[in-house]
């Protein structure tokens, strides 16, 4: 914190916390911030209610930028949408201009009553430099404990386990595909932690799984009903290779000095979330910063922006295991291909940094403020 004044506010809300509106409640804030002066106001979010009030007070007092970002993505036709339209349009009505994060983001606030003129791209980022930092040594450490040689290739999924990133799809179809050489890495904890390692457990056997899919349990079908016909009609014996178990590993959480490492272990990383809320997807900056070639479903935020189909990585319908095995079949086809495919990755995402992001930010309000 240390470069600029800066005082944090008193949450008074009986149960604080981003998790729900009413969790920030900070009644001395319009006061402190009028006091203070400023010659903008930067609002992250409207979901809290001192981001609300925070927007309704300083209307026409102060400019008043905004960074959020929601997306589309996830939107269905419903009343329920017609009334939340008008109420973004209202909450929008607020603001002067708008930092957008990406394409899918920028279309929201175009949607919800912003024009061109209000909006400016500032990059959702990391820090590139940490994650590009070389940690081979450990990250060939990391391999070789899970026995994956050099000329193997690892597939890595790294966030929560939870309905929302689907890495039950991802052992689906890693399971139906049964590729040779090729493993799978799940980092990370969460509710779906306990069904998915059951189910890594059950292959190799001729268990009955309920193919219907249901989200609470998160259970899929590797034996019965419309996946035993696909995967019976692209000839694979999946269900007798016990081998198969033990080329998918687990790892719990890891700190975040840590995935650097995660990432560069890896060759392939994929996001196969299905919503909603992925709006973004963080870790694709990152492994994309460690030089990895990634897959990301078409529910993934960041999917139009950073992963260019053939070149660096590739997008695959969401929730759609036909086309996620295809694209999973085509991506390990090639270590080398790979590699490739990860200097790709590194060479783009190096526009999409903290610095390009600040100097975005800065050179707006500055801009603005001088006119």
């Amino acid at each position: 914190m240390e470069g600029y004044d800066y005082t944090f506010q008193e949450n008074i809300a009986k149960d604080p916390g981003t998790h729900h509106f009413n969790g920030i409640i900070t009644p001395e804030m319009m006061q402190e911030v009028q006091n203070f002066k400023p010659d903008a106001i930067l609002i992250y979010g409207w979901a809290w209610n001192s981001h609300l009030k925070a927007l309704r007070f300083f209307k026409d007092k102060f400019p008043i930028y905004f960074r959020g970002d929601s997306t589309l993505l996830d939107q269905q036709k419903s009343f329920k949408s017609v009334l939340r339209k008008y109420f973004l349009n209202w909450v929008y009505s607020h603001i002067d201009k708008a930092f957008y994060v990406g394409e899918a983001n920028k279309n929201y606030f175009k949607k919800y009553g912003l024009n061109d003129l209000q909006l400016h791209f500032a990059s959702h980022a990391v820090d590139n430099e940490r994650f590009s930092q070389g940690r081979k040594v450990e990250a060939d450490r990391l391999r070789q404990k899970f026995g994956v040689a050099d000329q193997e290739i690892l597939i890595l999924f790294a966030g929560k386990f939870e309905v929302k990133k689907n890495p039950s799809l991802l052992l689906e179809a890693f399971n139906a595909l049964n590729l040779p050489n090729v493993h799978l890495l799940f980092v990370g904890n969460g509710d779906l932690e306990g069904s998915l390692k059951r189910k890594v457990e059950g292959l190799g056997t001729k268990r009955s799984f309920d193919y219907a899919q249901d989200d609470k349990e998160g259970r899929m079908g590797f034996g019965v009903g419309s996946l035993e016909k696909k995967i019976n009609e692209k000839s694979f014996d999946y269900a007798q290779d016990d081998n198969i178990k033990k080329r998918i590993h687990f790892m719990d959480f890891q700190n975040q000095t840590e995935m650097p490492v995660v990432y560069q272990a890896c060759d392939l990383f994929c996001l196969p979330s299905k919503g909603p809320g992925e709006t973004w997807g963080l870790a694709v900056n990152e492994a994309m910063a460690a030089g990895k070639a990634v897959l990301v479903s078409t529910k993934v935020g960041c999917a139009v922006d950073l992963v260019k189909p053939g070149i660096n990585g590739e997008v695959f319908r969401s929730n759609d295991l036909d086309d996620l095995m295809r694209k999973l079949g085509e991506l390990t086809s090639s270590k080398e291909k790979l590699t490739k495919m990860g200097i790709q990755s590194q060479q783009i995402i190096q526009n999409w940094s903290f610095e390009k992001q600040v100097e975005a930010i800065v050179d707006t309000i500055y801009n603005n403020d001088a006119k």
